[in-house]
């Protein structure tokens, strides 16, 4: 007589495995899905669509209408009608940033997410990485299209995008989108700070709208020449001298990079001692 043998059941995994170990991948995972499945993301990035392209075919057909108009510039002027609107969009990036952080705290969400990863740290730098990613990527795309959109228009006058030039074309596009990645992480950072959706968006665009403004109503004043000098590092004018659209009084590009850098250092220190401080 034979010994039959029945299987074990399997295993079931425990909250001290490590499948259910909470890794930083993981938690990227969950912020991604957090973030694509909310209506307010796709809004925010159509609307930055609609208004990028859009004011980039006015512009780029205002330059061509006219005689006299600037003749093959090795696609300077191409890099700059599809740049040109950011000057606006970031406005739209920083209220992105923001709202996906108070969203969470106003509908009790962000209870949820500090008691899954009670290091709290982790969901901050996951958040950041994931909004950050979302619109590099989505600005990629739309300046893309609208250097697809123009290119027609501007080939009219010879004005078209030169890729042979690195210089004038890719890199100022890829700084465009990287600025405003540090417009959006600037807004998530106001957002951990100040934990109210009105309160973090007024201090966003006040930072990277408002401010940026100021200097123009000392530009006559001697003496108080030191706004227009500290005007430069602030984040909206830094982005502008890293693409290469701010006006002659603008930083080099490396220092407009360490600027950029500083502020999304700053911002997160802050975003991170009111998160480990404060209870949701």
């Amino acid at each position: 007589m034979s010994a039959t043998t029945t299987p074990a059941p399997a295993r079931r995994a425990t909250a001290t495995d490590g499948s259910y170990r909470l890794s930083f991948p993981r938690l990227v995972r969950s912020e991604t899905l957090k973030l694509l499945t909310l209506r307010s993301p796709w809004w925010s990035i159509a609307i930055v669509a609609v208004l990028s392209i859009g004011f980039s075919l006015l512009m780029a057909w205002a330059i061509t209408s006219f005689d006299g108009g600037p003749q093959d510039d090795g696609g300077s002027m191409a890099t700059m009608v599809i740049l040109a609107p950011t000057t606006f969009t970031m406005l739209l990036a920083v209220i992105l940033g923001a709202i996906q952080v108070t969203g969470e705290y106003s509908t009790g969400m962000m209870r949820s997410t500090l008691t899954a990863a009670p290091g709290r740290l982790g969901s901050l730098l996951a958040k950041t990485v994931v909004v950050a990613g979302f619109v590099f990527v989505s600005s990629v795309i739309i300046f893309a299209i609208a250097a697809a959109a123009t290119a027609p228009i501007m080939a009219r006058k010879d004005l078209g995008l030169d890729f042979s030039n690195p210089e004038v074309s890719l890199l100022p596009l890829l700084a465009g989108a990287l600025t405003m990645a540090v417009i959006a992480i600037i807004g998530v950072a106001t957002g951990y700070i100040l934990r109210n959706g009105p309160g973090a968006i007024a201090l966003g665009v006040g930072l990277v709208f408002v401010l940026p403004i100021v200097p123009a109503f000392f530009a006559a004043l001697p003496g108080w020449e030191w706004i227009q000098d500290a005007a430069r590092f602030l984040p909206s004018n830094a982005g502008q001298a890293l693409m290469g659209t701010g006006g002659s009084n603008q930083l080099e590009p490396w220092a407009a990079g360490l600027t950029l850098v500083a502020w999304v250092v700053v911002g997160l220190i802050g975003a991170s001692a009111v998160l480990k401080s404060r209870d949701a």
